[in-house]
């Protein structure tokens, strides 16, 4: 059974995933694109080095990318973070694995503010000890620079003995390149034939869906 369990947090703990395309969308209009939503809400889940070039060419990253990820950061703080909320049993599903003896970490492509509020959404600041952002990353997910930053903190336990749970493909991927398995959630938005794809190992609908069924999980199975 794992030692440590590192969570993603947009999309898995917290029901934002749709804000942060909406930011992105914002953004990128007042950048001068109009860029279709669906388009960016299938690109969430990495962090902006990750995602500013599947839109954009390297020219304009170069010159404007760092001003459009601050105005996109803005527009979200303003806009958007009132209306993000945190999934059911986040906090049920973190007390469960503190009791049965897991250790736990955060890995998420936010910047490190944002994180600290998001905590804080999603009801388990008093419970986190360990948490990497992407300010701990040189490449967000789907590169594994964030879960080595997280193993790392975790005192760097041997992969197996970790389990990582994210909502989206480039968790699963990027988790992988560590050497890591992944449970994943669909309350994120995509589907579990996605992210089993990716390499999930078992799917589940959201935390609550998890906690529930806890006993049969890769959490607890030996």
């Amino acid at each position: 059974m794992p030692k440590a369990v590192i969570f993603d947090v947009d999309g898995t703990l917290i029901d934002s995933n749709g804000q942060h395309a909406l930011a992105w969308q914002d953004a990128f209009r007042d950048f001068g694109h109009a860029i279709d939503l669906a388009e960016i809400r299938a690109q969430i889940g990495k962090g902006g080095d990750q995602l500013l070039p599947v839109f954009l060419s390297h020219d304009e990253i170069a010159a404007r990318g760092e001003a459009l990820e601050s105005h996109r950061a803005g527009i979200l703080k303003e806009r958007y973070l009132p209306q993000i909320v945190g999934f059911p049993k986040v906090r049920e599903l973190m007390q469960r694995l503190l009791a049965d003896g897991r250790r736990i970490a955060l890995a998420s492509s936010a910047k490190g503010d944002e994180l600290q509020r998001y905590k804080a959404i999603a009801g388990i600041e008093d419970l986190i000890g360990t948490e990497t952002s992407s300010d701990d990353a040189d490449r967000s997910k789907p590169y594994p620079d964030i879960f080595q930053a997280a193993l790392d903190r975790l005192g760097s336990p041997p992969p197996r003995d970790v389990v990582v749970v994210g909502d989206t493909p480039y968790d699963a991927q990027g988790a992988a390149k560590a050497g890591l398995r992944t449970i994943g959630l669909t309350c994120g938005g995509w589907g579990e034939d996605d992210l089993a794809a990716a390499g999930c190992m078992a799917v589940y609908r959201d935390a609550a869906d998890l906690l529930a069924r806890y006993e049969d999980s890769p959490l607890a199975a030996g």
